[in-house]
């Protein structure tokens, strides 16, 4: 049986880099507390645990004045910053540079568009760690979009700016912006001289789709590794499912189930942004373990 890792499944760069900064401080002995789960991956959170990384909460800044904390890369709101100044917290930061570059764009739409009674529009999950980051650019008075009915309530004949979390579906964005546009007709023959839209999801995300469609049509299995609360394993995982019916969910090895593997020639394995590498290893090793099992 021939059994293969998606070339380019693996961290984005973005958590590749939070998790080298969080292992350099470590190595060097610096305490690190991380705010929030570093990655949207158990296991990946358990290794880094064991090696002497803790995950705080925002609601336990006050208890860590003058120690370490590393800030992910989802971005933190400027309160968070605010609280680690008023208790000469030590911010180690390691939000990825296109969450930085994002937060700066929405700031500075929701500055111009004060004046002119306009709505900057978030499309992203609620309560995402890096859509709170977003908001807290706007004061927290951008309107997050997760689906058509969010848009309930918008003043659609004012100017509105859109922009989409970098971890977010392409297609979904632009059914969002394409119901906005609509909307914006009733009161506007010419939509596009009220709405700014922002193409702002990550191109290491976005390609990712169309790829790992292909990969699983090229396997008579595939196996996706994921963690359960990431939102890109969910999208990336519907697409394994579209290309390839016999495509199975699991967190870890111990999940794997023999019998996806019958009448098998290939099986392909991939994961989410946030699945390491090591992970998806180990599943390989554990399908290799399985099939000679069976011989």
């Amino acid at each position: 049986m021939k059994i293969e890792i998606d070339p380019n499944a693996g961290f984005c760069f973005g958590v590749v880099n939070a998790i080298e900064t969080a292992e350099e401080n470590l190595s060097k002995g610096t305490e690190i507390n991380c705010l929030g789960e570093i990655v949207h991956n158990e296991m990946e959170n358990n290794r880094l645990k064991g090696i002497g990384m803790k995950t705080v909460k925002h609601d336990q800044l006050p208890e860590l004045a003058g120690r370490s904390v590393l800030i992910r890369a989802h971005g933190e709101p400027p309160s968070t910053y605010e609280l680690a100044k008023k208790y000469n917290i030590k911010l180690v930061d390691a939000t990825c540079p296109v969450v930085l570059k994002l937060q700066e764009r929405v700031r500075k739409a929701w500055q111009r568009l004060q004046s002119l009674g306009g709505t900057v529009i978030i499309y992203g999950k609620k309560g995402h760690a890096e859509v709170i980051g977003l908001c807290g650019q706007t004061n927290n008075q951008a309107v997050v979009v997760q689906d058509l009915n969010d848009l309930d309530g918008i003043n659609f004949g004012k100017p509105i700016e859109i922009f989409s979390q970098t971890t977010k579906e392409p297609e979904h964005y632009r059914e969002i912006v394409d119901e906005i546009m609509r909307r914006i007709a009733i009161y506007n023959p010419q939509p596009d001289s009220l709405l700014k839209v922002n193409n702002t999801i990550c191109g290491q995300v976005s390609n990712r789709k169309p790829h790992i469609k292909a990969f699983a049509q090229k396997h008579d299995a595939m196996i996706f590794v994921s963690g359960t609360n990431s939102s890109n394993g969910k999208m990336l995982f519907d697409a394994c499912l579209e290309a390839n019916p016999n495509s199975h969910l699991i967190v870890n090895a111990t999940e794997l189930k023999p019998e996806w593997l019958i009448g098998c020639q290939s099986v392909g394995i991939s994961g989410a942004t946030s699945t390491p590498l090591w992970l998806m290893q180990e599943v390989e090793s554990a399908i290799e373990a399985i099939v000679k099992g069976k011989g």
